[in-house]
C-alpha cells in the first residue's frame, strides 16, 4: 500500500506579526464604541430617574458623576459617542460609493481617529469654560 503524503498547510498569520490596517482598527473601534454606548445608556437612565426622584436621588447622582471616576466615565462616553458618530459618517460616505481607494480609506480612518479625540477635547474644554469649570 502506498502511503499518502501529508501535505503541509501554510499557517495563518498570528496577531503578533500581522499589521492591522487603520481602517480595520477603526471598524473594530466602531463596534466597540457601539457596545460602550449601549451600556453607557445606564447612566442616562440613572440621571433621568434621579431627576424624577427628587433632591436626594439627584444629589447622589451628581456626587458620583462629579467624582474623578464619574468624570472619567462621562469623558469616555463622550468620546465613544463622537467616535461612533464619525464612524457612521464614514460609512455613509461609503454608502454613496466613494472613499474606497486605498489612500481614501486610510484618510477617512485617520480623520475618524483624530477627529473623535479632537472634538471630544474641544467639547470638554468649551463645556468647562462655559459651565464654570470644576465644581
Amino acid at each position: 500500500m502506498a502511503e499518502a503524503k501529508v501535505r503541509e498547510r501554510p499557517l495563518s498569520p498570528h496577531l503578533q506579526i500581522y499589521r492591522w490596517p487603520l481602517p480595520m482598527a477603526m471598524s473594530i473601534a466602531h463596534r466597540v464604541t457601539g457596545v460602550a454606548l449601549y451600556f453607557g445608556t445606564v447612566f442616562i437612565v440613572w440621571w433621568l430617574l434621579a431627576v424624577g426622584s427628587g433632591p436626594g436621588g439627584y444629589a447622589r447622582f451628581t456626587s458620583f458623576i462629579n467624582s474623578w471616576f464619574g468624570r472619567l466615565i462621562l469623558f469616555g462616553y463622550t468620546w465613544a459617542l463622537i467616535h461612533h458618530m464619525l464612524g457612521g459618517i464614514r460609512h455613509l460616505i461609503w454608502d454613496t460609493g466613494r472613499g474606497f481607494e486605498p489612500n481614501e480609506r486610510e484618510w477617512l480612518a485617520l480623520a475618524t481617529a483624530v477627529g473623535s479625540v479632537s472634538l471630544t477635547l474641544l467639547l470638554w474644554i468649551v463645556g468647562y469654560f462655559v459651565f464654570g469649570g470644576a465644581r
